[in-house]
Order: C-alpha cells, then sequence, then structure tokens
C-alpha cells in the first residue's frame, strides 16, 4: 500500500516501479490507462490517457483537473491552480470487460501537497494517523445492489422478476434464498463470481436478497485503502457487466416502499502494528476484547455524524426505520434503528456477530464515499480505545418491540431520521472536521444541504394522494 505523502514530490514513484507496472500492463494488452480520483461523493473522475503517456502520467505530467470549476468545491477561483493527481501503482485495475483498458486510483495534489478536498487523502491520513498510534486498520464490506431493466414502454422493472407487473403477486419473501432465482440469475451472477475470483477477492457467496432481483456480494476483507479501492471499482463493474445482459445495476438504497433496503454493512477490525496480523477484537478464550468494546463506545459516540457519510442521501433515511405496510416478507426491516450494540443484534446499529471478532455498522450503504466512511471509522474506534469509552451494556433484544421509555431507560439514541439531521450531526463533530479538514466539511456539507432543500421542493406523489382531497 502506497502511504500517505507530505508532498507530490515525495509521493512520485520510482522509475524503477513505473517500468514494472508499464511492463505488466502492456504484457496484459492494455492500451489505454484511467487515472481516477474521487470525488465528495465517492465517485470517479479521469480524462483517458493512451499507454504511451504511462510514465508522464505517473510523473505528475499527466492530464490536470480544475477540480474547483465542480459546483460546492468553492474554495480556489478560476485563476488558480489546477490539481494534479499522481497513480497509486498499488492501486490498478485491469477491466475484466475490456482488457485493453485499466483504471489506476490516484490521489489529488495541489501546488505540491496533498490536496484538502481529495477523500482518498482523508483515508490515507487517518491511516498514516492509525499506524503512529499503533494500530492497522481492516475492512469487508457487504455491499447490496439490485439489478434492473427496461420493458417495452421504456419504464424501469425488476430485471430478475417473473412475476407479472400487476395483479397477484407473492407476499412472503419469495426471492430471498430461493433457489429457482438464483439459478435464473446465473448467467449474470456466474459472470460475476468468475470476474471476482480472478481478480483474487477471495469471493464467498453471492445472496438473493429480500427485495425482488436483490443481490448481496461477500467477499475477503483487507486493509482500508485497498476495500475503499475495491468498492469503487466493483460499482463500476457490476454495472457494465450487467449492460452486457440487457440490464442496469442501482445502487439507490430503498426504490419502492416493498422493497429490502440496499445496505453496504462495514464489517472493521484492528490489528497491532506490532503484532501483524493478529486481530485484536479477539479476547481470550474466544471472547470479546476490551478494546473492541472501547472502540464499539468511540464508534457509538460519533455515530450520527459518520452517519452523514455512511448514509449520504436522502434516500437512505427512508430505509432506516423499524417497520413499513405493506413490505415483501413481512413488516419488520432488519435495518439498523438505534445507536447501540449488541450480540449478533441485526436491529442494532453496531453488531458483534457471531462468527467473525470485528464490528459490523449496519447503518452503511451503497451511496456513501467509502473512503470517507472508513477514515471516519478507524478515527473514532481508536478514539474509543484511547478515552477508553465505555459502550455500556449490550442491547440483545429486539429493539423493534421495544418503547420510548424503555429505549429512554436504557439511554440508547435514535439514529439519524433524515439527512438534514444527520448532516447537523456532522456539522457539530470535531473528530470528523478533524478527519476530512475544514474546507472538505464545508463543501460536503454544502452538498447535502443542497440536496435536502432541493428534496422539500419536490412534491411527490404520496403527498397529492394524501392531503389534495383532504384539506
Amino acid at each position: 500500500m502506497t502511504e500517505y505523502a507530505e508532498t507530490l514530490e515525495k509521493a512520485l514513484p520510482t522509475k524503477k516501479r513505473v517500468g514494472e507496472v508499464k511492463k505488466q500492463l502492456e504484457e496484459a494488452g492494455v492500451k489505454y490507462v484511467l487515472s481516477s480520483w474521487i470525488d465528495l461523493f465517492g465517485l470517479p473522475k479521469t480524462k483517458p490517457v493512451p499507454m504511451s503517456d504511462f510514465e508522464q502520467l505517473c510523473m505528475g505530467k499527466g492530464p490536470q483537473f480544475a477540480v474547483h470549476s465542480i459546483s460546492y468545491v468553492p474554495e480556489l477561483s478560476p485563476a488558480d491552480a489546477d490539481q494534479i493527481p499522481v497513480p497509486d501503482l498499488d492501486a490498478v485495475y485491469i477491466c475484466p470487460w475490456d482488457n485493453t483498458t485499466a483504471i489506476i486510483f490516484a490521489d489529488l495534489f495541489w501546488e505540491g501537497k496533498p490536496y484538502n478536498l481529495c477523500p482518498r487523502q482523508a483515508l490515507k491520513r487517518a491511516i498514516r494517523d492509525a499506524k503512529k498510534a499503533g494500530y492497522v486498520g481492516m475492512c469487508g464490506i457487504e455491499p447490496e445492489f439490485i439489478a434492473m431493466r427496461y420493458n417495452e414502454a421504456g419504464q424501469p422493472i425488476k430485471a430478475m422478476d417473473d412475476d407479472p407487473e400487476v395483479g397477484v403477486r407473492p407476499r412472503r419473501q419469495a426471492f430471498g434464498y430461493d433457489v429457482e432465482f438464483s439459478i435464473d440469475s446465473m448467467p449474470f451472477l456466474s459472470d460475476m463470481i468468475d470476474i471476482l475470483e480472478d481478480l483474487g477477492w477471495n469471493i464467498h457467496d453471492v445472496v438473493a436478497e429480500g427485495a425482488y432481483s436483490q443481490f448481496e456480494l461477500d467477499f475477503h476483507y483487507t486493509h482500508l485503502l485497498e476495500m475503499a479501492d475495491r468498492l469503487v471499482f466493483l460499482r463500476i463493474l457490476l454495472k457494465e457487466v450487467a449492460k452486457e445482459h440487457g440490464m442496469f445495476i442501482t445502487f439507490m438504497p430503498k426504490p419502492t416502499i416493498g422493497d429490502w433496503r440496499s445496505g453496504a454493512h462495514i464489517n472493521f477490525s484492528l490489528q497491532s502494528v506490532k503484532k501483524p496480523g493478529v486481530n485484536i477484537f479477539e479476547g481470550k478464550k474466544g471472547t470479546w476484547s476490551k478494546e473492541a468494546l472501547y472502540a464499539v463506545g468511540g464508534l457509538m459516540q460519533h455515530s450520527e455524524a459518520m452517519t452523514a457519510i455512511t448514509c449520504s442521501t436522502v434516500n437512505s433515511y427512508n430505509g432506516l426505520v423499524p417497520r413499513v405496510g405493506g413490505f415483501e416478507g413481512g413488516t419488520v426491516t432488519w435495518a439498523p434503528t438505534n445507536i447501540t450494540y449488541g450480540h449478533n443484534n441485526r436491529s442494532a446499529q453496531f453488531r458483534l456477530p457471531q462468527n467473525r471478532f470485528c464490528i459490523e455498522n449496519r447503518a452503511a450503504d451503497m451511496t456513501m464515499n467509502v473512503y470517507l466512511g472508513l477514515a471516519m471509522t478507524i478515527t473514532a474506534a481508536i478514539d474509543g480505545i484511547k478515552n477508553k469509552t465505555d459502550p455500556g451494556p449490550a442491547t440483545d433484544v429486539d429493539l423493534y418491540e421495544m418503547s420510548e421509555a424503555e429505549f429512554k431507560k436504557r439511554k440508547i439514541r435514535r439514529l439519524p431520521r433524515n439527512l438534514l439531521a444527520a448532516t447537523e450531526a456532522l456539522r457539530k463533530d470535531k473528530m470528523a472536521k478533524e478527519v476530512m479538514g475544514e474546507q472538505m466539511m464545508t463543501s460536503y456539507l454544502a452538498y447535502k444541504v443542497d440536496e435536502w432543500e432541493r428534496y422539500h421542493q419536490a412534491v411527490t406523489d404520496w403527498e397529492v394522494q394524501e392531503y389534495l382531497r383532504l384539506y
């Protein structure tokens, strides 16, 4: 893993390393390189270059970007210098759908220093600080998504759904774990499994989830920066492979009322710098260590602010509810609703699973900027360990059945109910400002407040049906 560099000069790879990677790419048939930096939404941006310019690209002499020309990134003017991407040669991905093209994740620099609105740089800083404190973060993410297609009328519908669009439909979670639906989905899923195996991600399984045409991919954990890069590459990969099957992928957490929420649970653990490979969350005789519980305490302390990053859209909060009427499979959502932890309790935000020693944050979805989400995660966890933050007793009961009086008695907070509440919590969180930096915080909040305001300028079908004839 390429470590955080204080200057552009220190970030540049050696000529030997550039030559090694160029040879590997050329032997694989690569002709075009997409050196991709990450924006505030967590999305990759690029300018394709031919392999003939590879050395120039790696030396910071390739395409430059006026990142500050993008809305809500206002800290620089048209008269200021552009940003320079430096490709991370430990983050090279040859595109399986087109092996003439490679995506290389890059870090942005401005006037010789790390650009203060580069989320990938923010994660690298958090990793550096964690290492100084004696810790290395590890992570696995459980991406969920829905495969869709367009019908003859040009309307988006579920790709894997052989039930009629109108009329009688099953109401008892027909799709979840179903063998028939899994078999029907294999032309698409087998391509994905083969690709991820070839990439060496060690995929464990694919799950037909609760909503029609909804899937989850479970692959092996790795260090934080690589996992963040993998998630961004996976989002691209899923969309490209789906196109070959006449489909498209949505990562929207809650496309319809009846759908199960699509999440991206963060499974996080720590290792000691002095003892590589040893998970410090595992205590004696298969118990959870005190460091694990302190880390939970730190994560709980900063939960609301972190949720503004990991559940980043207006739509995200439609999924963070306990029950939904007309829900396929019943009414209970299995989504996190409250800031607490439990042993294998899927109604809590933080779950201590029964089969692995990691802290699972269930309040995360595929709209998150994963670099900022993981930077917040490792910083909050280490803050909890450093300050021995007590998370209190585990909540090993069904939170959906608890009353408001019980929540108050146990001092259990509710997760933010909407994007505005989450962004206001982010605005007040001092640790978040340290992780993101003041300018990135300002720009991110500007994005999200604008998103909230525009949402409330829209008149929805629900409002028309609820109020038009009533009042």
